[in-house]
Order: C-alpha cells, then structure tokens, then sequence
C-alpha cells in the first residue's frame, strides 16, 4: 500500500558521508557515557523495597515523594498502580536498615502526613535477586543480538550483512547512550524497548536491501549509489505508514501512559526514530561503503548455475 509515489529518485547517498561523521560522534559520545556514567539501573536490578499505599482519595504524588525524601531516601520513585488512589512507592536498599524497617519507618511517616494512608502490600527484592536479573537481561540482549547477526549472514551477502548488524548495534548503543547521559531509569521495561527496537530496526534494514538486491538485477546500467538511492526512495511511502503508525503509537504511550510506560516510550522513540535514519544512512552507506555491486549477487544469488562455463551464467534474472 501507498499513499504516494515519488517518480525522481533522491539522492541520498549524496549527504552520506557528512551524516556518517556525526553518526560516528554519537556512537563515540554514547560508549563514553556508558563507560563513565553507566546506566542508572531501576530497583529491579539492584535491589531495594516495594510498597503500594491506599489512599481513600486522589493521592498527591507532589506530597507523597517528599516524605521519604525527607527521610533521606535520595532515589525514591513514587507512581500511581491503577488508579489515582493506590501509589506505588519504590526504596532503593540502605545500609544497616531492613526491608521491614524501611517499610515501616515510611508508612510512619507517610500516616504522621495523612492518617488515612494505608499499607496494602509490601515486597522486598535482594540483591541477589536484582544481580541474577541483570546478568538475565543481558543474556537476553546477548543473544537477541547474536541471532540478528546470524540470520542476517544467511539471508545476505557479507557486505550487506555486515552493513545491517553495524547499523543495529548503533541503534541500540545510541539509545543506551541517551539513558547513561540523562541518568534516566533502566528498568526492565525499558530492557523489553531496546530488544524491540533491535527487531525494528534490522526490520527495516532486510526491506531497504531487498529492494536494493531487486533493483541491482532489474536495472542494469545503474550505478551502485543510483541502484541504493532509488531502492531507498521506492520504499519511502512504506516507511512513512509504518513508522509514523508506530510512533503514534510510542507518543501515545509517552504521553498518556503514566510514568509506569515513560521511560518505555520514550526508548522507543528514540529507538524507532534512529533505525529510520540509520537503515538509510548508516546501513545504506556502509554497503555502499564496501563497495556491494551487482557481482555480488550474480555469484551468489538463488538459482544462479553453479558452472562458471555456463553461457547463461552471467544472465540477470
């Protein structure tokens, strides 16, 4: 489906190398505020308590952040679970202070500010806990990562896999990089966003080198930049469905889905909207880059006779 068709094909490729330096810097700066900085990993993942408080009223989220801060719980996250009356408090673990006395130190507080508080539940999460569900997520990120790779080198020549795989892992870096920079929360739904961005993101590489591998064999007196620019542009309408429902979708989360779904769209945003810019500047140019042409895909192209004596070997199909 279409809503337009554009009839001159754009030059694309022309602006590469400049978009292809800044691509680079931003790599650079994320590797170095994920080195620096680190991430600022949520209470799944280093351990800390859980309470979920009743209100008998709209709870005012302002007034109830402030009490444990005053009690001096610097990293203390406060959201609403279901509805505006039940608020979910998250501690982070403090040295020399139990679950069951952090809980009710809090609730102390939190009744001293408004009698009619109450404690529905509390959960504790270890250390240990938190530790295994690090280690988890990034065997998960790990092998996400590896079967990419691997399903992108059987269903590509190297040059075109190769461009793919650099241009997933600049995705995600990139959007660890923002949340090592801003000190936002990784939490484990945000985990969940950077493995559907690398899904997204090497989806919309495999349709851009498609159309390049169809055009390289219906144009053949096309250079190798004319045969990428005019892949990219007949595939312009279809990026323009896709990702523009999807980031209404990853908005509307953003904005209406509570702080419970912030941090999870805003990685998606910022995800989808990079493997935009990066199957077309980033995985385009490096194939470019390496020089794909047409050879590559006559030698090994399905249904290509395997004997190079063939008269018919060198015949586009």
């Amino acid at each position: 489906m279409e809503f337009f068709r554009i009839r001159r094909d754009i030059p694309f490729m022309r602006y590469a190398p400049v978009l292809n330096v800044i691509s680079a810097l931003l790599f650079v700066a994320a590797v170095f505020f994920l080195v620096t900085r680190g991430l600022h990993l949520s209470i799944e993942f280093t351990g800390g308590t859980v309470m979920e408080v009743h209100y008998p009223h709209a709870a005012d989220l302002d007034s109830v952040r402030a009490v444990p801060r005053r009690l001096g719980y610097g990293d203390v996250q406060v959201q609403t679970f279901g509805n505006a009356r039940d608020v979910v408090i998250r501690l982070p673990l403090r040295a020399g202070e139990s679950s069951a006395a952090q809980s009710d130190h809090v609730m102390a507080a939190l009744k001293a500010a408004d009698p009619q508080a109450q404690l529905a539940r509390t959960e504790f999460v270890g250390p240990q806990v938190g530790s295994e569900l690090a280690t988890d997520g990034l065997k998960a990120l790990a092998f996400v990562i590896a079967g990419i790779m691997l399903y992108l080198a059987l269903r590509f020549e190297w040059k075109f896999s190769v461009a793919a795989i650099v241009a997933n892992l600049h995705d995600v870096i990139i959007v660890l990089g923002f949340f090592a920079f801003f000190q936002w929360e990784f939490s484990l739904p945000v985990l969940a966003a950077v493995l559907a961005v690398l899904g997204y993101s090497v989806n919309e590489s495999v349709v851009i080198f498609d159309r390049v591998r169809e055009n390289f064999r219906k144009y053949r007196k096309y250079t190798t930049v004319h045969v990428i620019d005019s892949a990219i542009t007949n595939t312009i309408s279809r990026t323009i469905i896709t990702h523009g429902a999807t980031l209404a979708m990853a908005f509307s989360m953003f904005l209406f889905g509570g702080p419970a779904l912030h941090y999870f769209a805003l990685a998606l945003i910022i995800g989808i909207s990079m493997s935009i810019y990066s199957s077309v500047f980033v995985a385009a140019a490096i194939a470019m880059w390496l020089r794909v042409k047409r050879e590559d895909l006559l030698k090994s192209g399905p249904g290509r006779p395997k004997n190079p004596n063939d008269p018919n070997a060198g015949a586009v199909v």
